[in-house]
């Protein structure tokens, strides 16, 4: 958990760049773009990553040991526990104040903020902004649980160091900011798009132009390198309460790999999927940095609305884009909270600290 927060706090721009607290991801962020030096920027990134790799390597060396047994296919029922009048209230009190402080406070306040002043935008907001928004979470969410499967289920068939090693790879963005593997991709992208025009124009007397940096191409790179690691974990979850026996079974009986995962494996993870699709969208619907450094300039989503108006100090104005980005925000919690109220069995395992983590 400590960890976790450690790594939140490495990848938070939006807050610490508002407060004009100098950070690694604030200073990343100014390199590129004020003093335009991508190769120092790639440097402090570099230096980042060695700090993140600590963490990394911290959190792997803390659960090395940690296993997971199911000796039954039955839930035990939970009883709540009865408290005293005074008792109860402390209870619902202490539960309360950070509901109040990080969530009803904030949300009252931005929904006065939009009803006296509001926006002149608001329209655009919600018919432009918002569909940038759903439009990228949505595919981005699908692409990184599709390939969170593919990559938790060949490390399944696949128990070697090669696999291991991989997975863990391709769960490692989560811990880097979202300046980080923006600048990563920005160089390398930027190179790969000015060999493609030199080829065509050589080839065909004709430009392309920025087919990848110029694109949502590199928007949604970047955040599979970033959120992939939030479906693995989920997924990685669920799958490891499948006991090896099912699938030996299945594969005694002439069940191919495919045919073990469609059959077999995906209808208990139908729950998890979800959730991992649920929680990527909702990450990406506020993810700043990398939206901002590598969206088209003709596209813009609500956190990046957000964030350019409070920069400009025109807080009431960016209230009303703050509401739907935490109305979008509240999609998963309903959602969740749905399936977990219906089938307790199935969505209640992935969903603990473990899964988050």
């Amino acid at each position: 958990g400590l960890l976790l927060v450690l790594m939140e706090t490495l990848a938070d721009f939006g807050a610490v760049d508002y407060f004009a607290v100098d950070t690694f991801a604030t200073g990343i962020y100014r390199t590129w773009r004020s003093l335009e030096a991508p190769i120092v920027a790639a440097q402090l990134s570099a230096v980042l990553v060695g700090a993140v790799a600590v963490l990394v390597i911290a959190e792997l060396i803390a659960r090395r040991r940690a296993k997971f047994h199911q000796i039954t296919n039955r839930m035990r029922e939970l009883h709540p526990a009865r408290l005293g009048p005074v008792k109860a209230a402390g209870a619902f009190a202490f539960c309360l104040v950070p509901v109040l402080i990080g969530f009803a406070g904030p949300t009252a306040m931005f929904g006065y903020m939009a009803w006296t002043v509001g926006d002149a935008r608001a329209f655009e907001v919600v018919t432009r902004f918002g569909a940038n928004t759903l439009l990228l979470a949505s595919i981005a969410a699908v692409l990184a649980t599709f390939l969170a499967l593919l990559v938790v289920y060949g490390r399944r068939l696949g128990r070697g160091p090669v696999t291991l090693v991989a997975s863990k790879l391709a769960g490692a963005g989560y811990a880097l900011p979202g300046t980080v593997i923006a600048i990563g991709l920005l160089i390398p992208l930027g190179w790969l798009d000015h060999r493609i025009n030199a080829i065509t124009t050589r080839a065909f007397d004709w430009q392309p132009g920025l087919i990848l940096t110029g694109s949502i191409v590199a928007v949604i790179f970047a955040y599979q390198a970033r959120f992939l690691g939030v479906a693995l974990a989920m997924l990685e979850s669920s799958l490891g309460r499948v006991r090896q026996s099912m699938d030996d079974a299945a594969r005694s009986l002439g069940a191919s790999v495919t045919r073990l995962l469609v059959r077999v494996h995906f209808p208990l993870l139908r729950a998890s999927v979800l959730a991992a699709l649920l929680l990527v969208f909702v990450d990406v619907a506020k993810e700043l940095p990398a939206t901002l450094m590598l969206r088209p300039f003709d596209m813009e989503t609500l956190a990046v609305r957000v964030y350019q108006l409070a920069t400009d100090e025109r807080l009431e104005e960016a209230a009303f884009g703050a509401l739907a980005i935490i109305g979008i925000g509240l999609i998963p919690v309903a959602v969740l909270s749905i399936l977990l109220n219906r089938s307790p069995r199935s969505v209640a395992a992935p969903l603990d600290k473990a899964a988050f983590s």
